[in-house]
This record gives C-alpha cells, structure tokens and sequence, in this order.
C-alpha cells in the first residue's frame, strides 16, 4: 500500500456497532433516546396535535383551569397553552440544531487551519481566548440588543461563544494528528494541503465534534429559554419555551403550570440530549473502552 493512500480512517478500528444499537446500548440510554423522539416528533406534528392557534387570542378565556377544549388550559391573553407549547418546542430544538451544525462547521475550518498553520494559531486563538472572556450570555445578550430580537440574530447571538469552544477542540486534535507518521508522509510525498487537511486531519475530529455537537445543542436550547425569560430573546408573542416560562412569571401563583409544563419538556430535551452526548463520548472514546475492560 502506498504511504499516500494511508490516511486516520485506516488508524481507528471500526466498532462495528449501528445507531439503532448504540441508542439501544443501555436502559438509560434507549430512555433519554426515547424521550428526546416524543419531544422532536410533537414539535413537528404540533400543526396535528395542537387543538387551537398558538398565536389566538380570547381575553374572556384568559387563564382558564384544564378542560375538554383546552387540555393544559390557557394563559394571561386566553391563548392554549398546549398549542404554544408545541410551537414552541419547533423554535427551541430549531435554534438548538442550527446552533450546533452551523458552529460546528465554522469551528471546524478554523481550527484545522490554526492546527496546522502555526504563523495563524497565535492570532487566531487570541481572538478565540478574547471571545471565550466574555460569559456567553452577557455576548449574546449585547448581540440582540444591537441588531434586534429576531431568530436570526437570537441564533447568530448563540453561536458566537460557541465557535471558540469547536476551535479548541479541533485545534488540540489536529495538533496531535500532524505529528502521526501518514501525515508527515504526505507532506514528503508533496500531497496537495486540501487533501491533507480533507482526507487525513479532518476525519480524526469526527468522533469527538459528534460529542461537542451535542452539548452545544443542549446549551443552545438553553440559552435560548435565558434570552426569552429575561426578555432579550425573540419576541413575545412568538411561542418558544422560555417566552412561555417568562410570560407565566407573573401569574405563577395563579397558574404554575406556564412554567413547569414548557420547564418539564426543556427540562427532557436537555437532560436526553446530555446523557446520549455522554453515551457518545464513551462510545467513542478508546481510553473508557480500556478503563472498562481493566475492571
């Protein structure tokens, strides 16, 4: 075999284990996975499953117990609450999912190329350290408040702090893969740099963005409901589970239930979307594959 057509996919053995299996791997796991299924496929039947408009209003309704036309009651503007908490699950697990593919990917470039550029890693991880200085919710919060409550701007706000979190990850990755033998062979074969950085750095951080993928997916859908509780999310009216938390701060003697029905399914999403992260992480992980078999 030529030392060119070695690349890291030949240097990790292949686990031989399906998505269907690793989700079935544990009790705990099928469980989060389970629960994070029903909480993403009533987000997206909620057209189906919400039995009113989330965004009517019916003052003489306002804050009415459960019933039979209204299962989950109403809130302070008579609107269903069951139906803007479906709703809103489409807007949280949304930002949840553009935040972490889309800071994924500019996390990904950046770090391969401060990895192995070395004239580019100072500056490019000064400004990394620059942006991870600031808490993530005082950056997204003075994101919105200079463009606008909008849910591109909601997003933008929250992928900006998380794009340092990818680059490190990817930086430490590549730093340790230049150094193998495939690719300083390649670099003497005089392999083109696309094809260096496309075919044997980038497939060693696959395993581990998969794992930050899912944390930065969690921690968006959170911040998410932070910005909408403190009143710098997307606007009001508009169904995502923190406006639905904030707006029920004022009448939660009255009717708890505007927070912990919407707190209980983001409370679900997170919680599943964490421990299947952790479950990846073992997964993939060779050194908890060693500590396990040395027990």
């Amino acid at each position: 075999m030529a030392l060119e057509s070695i690349s890291a996919t030949d240097t990790v053995p292949m686990r031989g284990k399906s998505v269907f299996g690793f989700l079935i791997s544990s009790p705990i796991i099928a469980g989060a996975s389970l629960c994070l299924l029903l909480v993403i496929a009533s987000a997206i039947l909620a057209p189906l499953l919400s039995p009113h408009n989330p965004m009517e209003m019916v003052p003489a309704l306002r804050l009415k117990p459960p019933s039979a036309d209204y299962p989950l009651g109403t809130d302070a503007f008579g609107r269903d609450l069951l139906s803007r908490t479906l709703y809103g699950g489409r807007i949280s697990l949304l930002i949840g999912l553009g935040a972490a593919i889309i800071s994924i990917v500019i996390g990904l470039a950046i770090g391969l190329v401060s990895g192995f550029f070395r004239w580019a890693d100072a500056i490019i991880m000064r400004v990394m350290d620059g942006l991870m200085a600031i808490p993530a919710i005082l950056l997204a919060i003075a994101v919105v408040a200079l463009s606008g409550a909008s849910l591109q701007t909601v997003l933008i706000a929250i992928i900006i702090p998380e794009i340092p979190r990818v680059v490190r990850l990817v930086r430490s990755v590549v730093l340790t893969a230049r150094e193998e033998p495939y690719v300083e062979a390649a670099i003497a074969m005089g392999t083109s740099l696309p094809k260096i950085l496309w075919r044997h750095l980038m497939p060693n951080t696959f395993a581990p963005l998969i794992v930050q993928g899912t944390y930065v997916c969690a921690s968006a859908i959170l911040t998410e409901a932070i910005l909408s509780f403190l009143g710098a999310g997307i606007s009001p009216e508009t169904p995502t589970w923190g406006n639905i938390m904030a707006e029920g701060r004022s009448v939660f003697v009255i009717k708890p239930s505007l927070i912990f029905v919407p707190g209980f399914l983001l409370s679900i999403a997170i919680l599943s979307i964490n421990l299947i992260g952790d479950a990846a992480r073992d997964a993939l992980d060779p050194r908890m594959k060693q500590r396990e078999g040395g027990r």
